[in-house]
């Protein structure tokens, strides 16, 4: 029976407040009751009150007849005349949950009493006087045939959100999907978030991140959970009625969430997919602002403000998982994912703790290369890091071991770092390395990693050659043709400065996946 309780999808009982089918706005828009001319009283935010029925009644004791959500509408006639008992046949009326009351003025009432306008005000519900004659029965049953109009919409809504969600179930739909399609059927901002409040996953439709995640206070809510197990939270931020109701809504991405937990024998991928989503994002200068990624991050307990960052590249063969737990251990905030072939991830220190060669390794594992940003207190200085990291790695070249290498130790990478999107450094690295490019296109030659082997080690050919896994004769070949095609002389000093320059560049133009 929990299980059942956990996983329903169609509701097929009479509406509830929350269905909010229509509202006395809407009934007051009916042409029937424009005929009546009528004059607003109370209205404001209480005409957004939901209607689920009308009732007529000039009766003194209706109150006890009513459910709630009714709309009343009366003539007066039967209501008290002294002061003291309109304000406790108001009160009734208020006290039974009512969503409005219709007075038709004339026979009944001139005008409605002030005591019943005084309480009315005071409680919020909409009161509305029809200066016209109208017949009641004539919306009884506009109203009613509205009502049964929006119930049948409701249901075909209900039906297309059950085959909607039943389908993202059976795909096994990630929770990013089920998270945006959850928003776009509600037309407003949705928000996944785990047991520690982390969010796990977001679509916020045009509304920027940072400004979302500030009003999750106020969203709707559901919990992912099944079998007596909970997983998180889904939060919807406030929007436009939906005819099947937006609990409804909100309950089916829930439920999709809580198959795939079962179907996966939890939420493991879920961290993953927030960490992962998060670098990708910020590599891809996916946001909006840096904002927006600040708040993220701060939902992933990585905190900017007061403490320094870097960016780290992590090679070598060790899940990503690993990292973070050793990182919780020394009290370093981390985001990680797997990129390409590496981990990716992005520290959080305290201002007093600086992130030494040691405790860069100890953080990677043993085993692993480790190559370090410059320190960052900001996103775009984070990016930068993370970026130089990435760069560093894709142009390191030694053999493979446990070591710390750091962009601060490389000048003229950081140096190229600050000027990534220059167009006159590409146009520099283009210009002078197009004829070894050329001939290694042609030809399938390897020209282009002799080069790089002999800018890394410009004052030792033999270790040059080593390190292109070349022959000294084959290797010095390769330099001579090289120093042909370009015209140049590989033992100038300026010349290598400025090959090296350019190869650089070229990497970041195709950084590593």
């Amino acid at each position: 029976m929990s299980d059942r309780q956990d996983f329903r999808f169609i509701r097929t009982d009479r509406p509830t407040r929350d269905d909010a089918l229509l509202t006395v706005a809407d009934v007051l828009a009916e042409p029937v009751l424009q005929a009546g001319v009528p004059e607003v009283l109370v209205g404001g935010a209480a005409l957004d009150a939901a209607v689920r029925w009308v009732h007529v009644s000039d009766s003194v004791g209706v109150a006890r007849l009513l459910d709630g959500g009714e709309l009343l509408l009366s003539t007066g006639a039967g209501w008290p005349t002294a002061p003291e008992e309109l304000r406790d046949f108001a009160v009734g009326l208020c006290q039974a949950g009512i969503a409005g009351v219709v007075v038709e003025l004339g026979s009944g009432q001139a005008r409605i009493p002030e005591a019943v306008v005084e309480v009315c005000a005071e409680r919020g519900l909409a009161l509305i006087a029809l200066t016209s004659e109208v017949k009641f029965v004539a919306v009884t049953e506009a109203v009613h045939r509205a009502l049964i109009a929006a119930q049948t919409m409701a249901l075909r809504e209900r039906q297309h959100l059950h085959e909607l969600f039943t389908a993202l179930s059976l795909r096994g739909a990630p929770a990013d999907v089920v998270v945006a399609e959850t928003a776009r059927a509600l037309g407003a901002p949705v928000v996944l978030e785990n047991l520690a409040r982390e969010v796990i996953a977001h679509e916020t439709l045009r509304m920027p991140v940072a400004e979302a995640l500030a009003q999750l206070r106020v969203a709707d809510r559901v919990p992912v959970q099944a079998r007596g197990v909970r997983w998180g939270t889904l939060l919807a931020l406030p929007g436009p009625v939906h005819p099947a109701g937006r609990l409804t809504v909100l309950e089916q991405g829930a439920t999709a969430l809580a198959f795939g937990c079962l179907a996966d024998g939890g939420d493991s991928e879920w961290s993953l997919l927030a960490q992962r989503g998060l670098i990708d994002d910020l590599l891809g200068a996916r946001f909006a602002s840096p904002d927006d990624i600040e708040a993220r991050l701060a939902t992933s307990g990585l905190m900017l403000t007061g403490r320094h960052c870097h960016g780290i590249v992590a090679r070598g063969t060790e899940p990503a998982v690993q990292l973070a737990y050793r990182a919780a251990q020394a009290g370093v905030a981390v985001v990680a994912a797997p990129v390409g072939g590496d981990d990716v991830a992005l520290l959080s220190l305290p201002a007093s703790v600086p992130l030494t060669d040691a405790l860069a390794a100890d953080l990677v594992g043993p085993d692993r290369t480790v190559f370090v940003g410059p320190a960052a207190d900001d996103v775009l200085g984070l990016l930068a890091s993370v970026r130089a990291a990435r760069d560093l790695a894709g142009s390191d070249r030694a053999d493979a071991g446990p070591r710390v290498r750091r962009v601060d130790d490389r000048p003229l990478e950081r140096f190229v770092a600050s000027l990534r999107d220059d167009h006159r450094l590409l146009a520099h690295s283009e210009r002078m390395l197009a004829p070894v490019v050329a001939h290694d296109r042609e030809r399938r030659g390897d020209l282009l990693d002799v080069l790089a082997a002999l800018v890394a080690h410009p004052g030792n050919r033999s270790a040059a050659a080593a390190a292109s896994h070349l022959s000294r004769s084959v290797f010095y070949q390769r330099l001579t043709l090289i120093g042909d095609l370009l015209g140049a002389d590989l033992d100038d000093g300026e010349t290598i400065a400025a090959l090296h320059l350019a190869l650089l560049a070229r990497r970041r133009t195709s950084p590593p996946a």
